[in-house]
């Protein structure tokens, strides 16, 4: 694969192909792609989970190359952090860093092998077109801890085509979250607009909730 990119990434239709566009994205993900379209949205979701109380020991979903765990870090976080991630490529990249207790290779959408020991469970553009739904969330709410603070960016480009906003109003009817707030932000900064005109303006949810 050459020039892994934005657009690639938002029309990935396996796992293989998946594991494929983010190995090769690895290495140029940071300098790259966040740096150049002014990624926004890992500082968005740390601010929204600090504001909000965060939690401690914080498990970051689909965690990449850890740009959302630096950001809890600026941010005064100072528990333990793990991330979970489907490619081990951006895990080394993450490993590097130092910012991280555990990481975890693993799919999401499939129960997760570890324990529930989590009070904060973040997550930055893992929520999105090619990536993963909403059938994730109960893989996730199985290693909250009662009362664990949530806060994940959903993509509003699948926010109700993937039926996001369904199955969270459905876990709220049901008990299994309370509190639930939606904080809808720019995705990335204005340098985007150059670089990646169909992208440049795209929104996200950040939803934050409780554990009931």
């Amino acid at each position: 694969m050459t020039n892994p990119d934005l657009s690639g990434a938002l029309t990935l239709a396996s796992p293989e192909a998946c594991l494929a566009h983010y190995r090769a994205w690895a290495e140029s993900y940071d300098a790259g792609f966040a740096s150049d379209m002014e990624y926004r949205l890992p500082a968005h979701v740390a601010a929204a989970f600090m504001a909000a109380g965060g939690g401690s020991p914080v498990l970051d979903i689909g965690a990449g190359t850890g740009l959302l765990a630096e950001r809890l870090r600026d941010m005064g976080q100072d528990g333990p952090i793990d991330a979970v991630d489907f490619s081990a490529e951006m895990l080394e990249r993450a490993r590097a860093k130092g910012i991280y207790r555990r990481l975890t290779q693993a799919d999401i959408t499939r129960p997760i092998a570890l324990p529930r020991q989590y009070g904060g469970l973040v997550s930055s553009g893992t929520f999105t077109a090619g990536h993963v739904g909403p059938d994730a969330l109960p893989n996730l709410l199985a290693l909250a801890l009662p009362g664990a603070r949530f806060a994940l960016s959903v993509n509003l480009r699948v926010w109700q085509a993937m039926g996001f906003d369904r199955a969270l109003a459905n876990l709220q009817d049901a008990g299994h979250i309370a509190g639930m707030q939606v904080i809808e932000v720019q995705v990335y900064g204005p340098a985007a607009a150059t670089i990646d005109p169909a992208h440049a303006d795209d929104r996200a949810q950040i939803v934050l909730f409780r554990v009931a």
